[in-house]
């Protein structure tokens, strides 16, 4: 079997492998996905696995920026990953899985995301459930009064939105994650988001400090995206969405599951939430940590151990240092006795915010204290989320 990047003269086969993995997609969907695949194929983020002339398996390589504490890393969106039918079982899925983080790192990604089909192949190449994609649905009379009589989302100015509008729509999204000292959010490109923007079928709306990209299904709304920062923002958009209510029941939406609407509702008694997990990797330990936001008031000092198959470079002992809002891994010449052990996986969780007393009983943190764990929860602590699928 050999990986190699693909070609404009691959897709067709690409796309019928994709078609046998996840189910047909319609003449217009199958256009959109060329459109956003092909400008991929020259920066080599589109694996094959070849048997012969026969593609066997693919893997996508995303760019996205993901905030961790309000700082934007270089994240590696794994997706597109299939197998043709015939072929499973051969390791396919798993050489294609290490060849892309491989790929992560030589693009520059210090960090790697995915929405896991199944666990086992990608938890045995280092990567851990982390965060959620949660989604939640309200009723749109709920939504329409939001906003209040008269009140301060009337004085917010909305104006509908474009594919022109792409470079500003990612400038506010950058600045809204930093201001809210997000964990988790992505953000597409800049040609990604112009492709997403053309589509006749969703209502797309700009604010000076939010926007919400929404559809109709089945007669009720659909929203894909709704981000705001201020409170008279939320309030214009989520009201907005509800002024539907005259026709559709119910709006369902990918929001944080701190999102300030659940608080503005006037009843909430109980919520109804469908949650998808996804899985993640540091690709480059040191650039990871350098990189991430952590809490101004935190200062830790103490040493880590992280093991790791397949990036030698994280794999080690090393000195674990946050102040003042940055943090850093230095190397140790020699392990200490009293570090805290961790696998990738585990490292990686920890990052995203999994507690350290879970990573324990979960067996992907050992050695350490009391005292270490308190530091690096206090460190690393964060609900991790995403409101983008892919």
């Amino acid at each position: 079997m050999e990986i190699r990047h693909l070609t404009s003269d691959d897709l067709d086969a690409v796309l019928d492998n994709r078609r046998r993995a996840f189910g047909p997609l319609s003449g217009g969907g199958a256009e959109t996905w060329r459109k956003l695949v092909s400008p991929m194929l020259p920066e080599g983020r589109y694996l094959g696995a070849f048997d012969g002339p026969r593609l066997v398996g693919t893997a996508r390589i995303n760019p996205y920026v993901q905030w961790w504490h309000g700082r934007p890393l270089s994240m590696g969106g794994v997706a597109g990953v299939t197998v043709a039918p015939e072929d499973r079982g051969r390791g396919v899925g798993r050489a294609l899985t290490h060849a892309a983080i491989e790929r992560c790192a030589e693009l520059g990604h210090a960090v790697s995301a995915l929405y896991p089909a199944t666990t086992p192949v990608y938890r045995s190449a280092g990567y851990e459930h982390a965060g959620v994609l949660q989604r939640i649905t309200v009723p749109a009379e709920a939504l329409r009064t939001v906003g209040g009589p008269g009140g301060a989302a009337g004085a917010v100015k909305l104006r509908r939105m474009g594919p022109a509008d792409a470079a500003e729509l990612v400038a506010l999204i950058g600045r809204v994650h930093a201001a809210n000292r997000a964990s988790g959010p992505l953000c597409f490109d800049e040609r990604t988001w112009r492709l997403w923007l053309e589509d006749d079928d969703d209502f797309c709306y700009l604010a000076e400090d939010g926007f919400v990209v929404y559809r109709w299904s089945d007669g009720d709304i659909e929203v894909d995206n709704l981000l705001a920062g201020s409170e008279a923002t939320a309030r214009a958009l989520w009201s907005m969405v509800g002024s539907a209510s005259s026709v559709a029941t119910s709006v369902t939406a990918c929001v944080d599951p701190a999102d300030p609407v659940l608080w503005m509702l006037r009843e909430r008694s109980k919520d109804e939430v469908a949650q998808t997990r996804w899985m993640f990797r540091l690709i480059d330990l040191p650039a990871a940590v350098e990189g991430r936001g952590f809490p101004a008031g935190v200062r830790v000092e103490t040493p880590i151990e992280v093991t790791d198959s397949l990036r030698p470079g994280n794999a080690g002992a090393w000195l674990l240092r946050v102040d003042g809002g940055a943090g850093a891994v230095t190397r140790r010449e020699t392990p200490s006795g009293d570090a805290t052990r961790l696998t990738i996986g585990g490292m990686s969780a920890l990052f995203a915010g999994v507690p350290t007393a879970t990573l324990r009983r979960a067996g992907l943190l050992s050695g350490g204290s009391p005292d270490a764990d308190d530091a690096l929860d206090a460190a690393f602590g964060c609900a991790a989320y995403m409101i983008d699928y892919f």
